[in-house]
Order: structure tokens, then sequence, then C-alpha cells
């Protein structure tokens, strides 16, 4: 029988400080700072080609509505509906956590779609290929911020690096799926960042958002099986929501990538 003293303990309080009606979290400082640092290598990447400033700014506007709206929505209604749909006012409670990166997805896809068309007058694809390497940063963040609040992890398990989650009143190991996955943001970060820096890939439109979708979702969907359900209509499925969810992201991911590489090379002309 293993020894509970063989495992993390994890009991980090997910308020930093509270004063009178001012709460900090570390979900909400893990996320705001995500978005922060991804904005200056975002700026840093499109500076680097010569784009219009005023563009970087309203995408970043653009990126962080369409991402925290898009997030919370997918959350409430791929996941809680049932509790949401009897408690609409917890919906607005974003720092609480819950927010599901299918639905920030979506949102982003959409948010991109309207930029691209109002804003740069290029293709939708120009502007999601170079969002997205920063965005697979802010994706480690944010699952960082779930470890801080303790929630969505994996299922029990007897590996020395497993967590007795001890503020859900838990008592054997869990696997800590959170840091699994911000791992392979991680990594999927440094895969587009040097796709984006060291090949052509930025001129082969769909490309590094293709192999976003294919490095960030292939993941999630793998992860997937030692996670625990986040809600109980999900006991008995062969795949769970999350994964059923990935699965599209990923063969859209895959056509990206084969169309990108059969076409030319695309380079746009700055204004």
């Amino acid at each position: 029988m293993l020894n509970l003293l063989s495992f993390i303990h994890w009991n980090v309080d997910p308020e930093i400080f509270n004063i009178g009606f001012l709460s900090v979290r570390w979900y909400g400082l893990l996320f705001a700072s995500g978005f922060l640092i991804g904005y200056y290598i975002g700026e840093y990447m499109l500076k680097s080609e010569n784009v219009n400033t005023k563009w970087i700014e309203s995408l970043f506007f653009y990126l962080i509505i369409a991402t925290v709206l898009g997030a919370r929505l997918g959350h409430v209604f791929f996941y809680g509906w049932e509790y949401y749909s009897q408690h609409p006012s917890e919906i607005l409670k974003v720092w609480h956590g819950g927010l599901a990166s299918h639905g920030g997805a979506i949102g982003i896809l959409i948010a991109m779609f309207i930029h691209s068309k109002v804003v740069t007058k290029r293709t939708m694809l120009w502007t999601l290929d170079r969002i997205v390497v920063p965005t697979a940063l802010v994706a480690a963040f944010i699952r960082t911020g779930n470890l801080m609040n303790s929630e969505i992890y994996g299922i029990e398990t007897t590996l020395p690096w497993g967590f007795v989650f001890e503020r859900n009143s838990e008592v054997v190991a869990k696997h800590p799926t959170q840091i699994y996955e911000a791992l392979s943001y991680l990594v999927s970060f440094g895969v587009l960042t040097f796709l984006y820096w060291r090949t052509s890939s930025k001129n082969r439109p769909g490309l590094l958002m293709g192999a976003f979708f294919i490095l960030l979702f292939t993941a999630r969907f793998f992860v997937e099986f030692i996670k625990e359900d986040q809600e109980a209509f999900e006991a008995g499925m062969l795949l769970n929501m999350g994964q059923w969810l990935s699965i599209p992201f990923v063969l859209v991911g895959i056509l990206l990538v084969v169309r990108a590489i059969k076409k030319p090379e695309v380079i746009f002309k700055n204004r």
C-alpha cells in the first residue's frame, strides 16, 4: 500500500487576497497575465512584418472578447447547461472558473472572421495563422489557473506525482491533468514559434492554424482518457464531451495543413 506522503498534497487557496469588494484570484491573474504576454508576443510578430500597428490593438480587443465569451458560453452550453439554466446569474462569474477551450476556439474563429472583413481586409487565415502562436501560450496559463482552482483534474493514480486535492476533500491521489495539458500547450507554443520564425509557414495560409488545431486538440483528446468526467451525463460515454468536441478540430487541422502544403506560398504586401 502506497504511503500518501509520497504524493503531492495540494491545498492552495484560489484567492490571493480579498479587500472588501475586491477579490483577486490566481485564475484571473494567470488568465490576464497570459493575455498580456500573448499580446506582446503577437505585437512583436506583426511588427516584424511591418503590419499596421492599429491592427494589433484592435486584434487584441477582438481576441479577448472572443476568447472569454466563447469559452464561457462553451462551458455553459457544452458542460453545465443543467446548472446554469437554473442559475443564470452565475454565467457572468468567469473569475470562478469554467471555460471550455472548444468554445473559446469557436469564439476566436467568429471574431477573426469579423476582424478580417472589417479591419485587415485580408483573409481570415492570415489573421488566424498569426494569433494561434501566442494563443497556445495563453492556453497553458489558463490550465495553470485550473490547477490553482483545484478543478478539472484526473482519475485516481498511484504515480508519485499524483495530487491529493485536499480543498475538494479528496483523500486519494489524482492525475494533475491541468499540468499535463499546460505542458502540452507549452510544447505546442514552442513548435508554432519555430514554424513561424524558422520556416516559411506564415506564407502558407492555414498551415499554422492547422498545426495549432492538431497539436492542442490531439493532446486534449488523449488527456481526456485519464480525466474525471466534468458532468454526470458523461458517465458511460465511449468518449466524453471533450473528446467528441476535439475530433472535428483535429480533422479540420489536418485538412488545413495538407491544403497549405499543396498550395504555393502567398506573400502579402503591406499597405
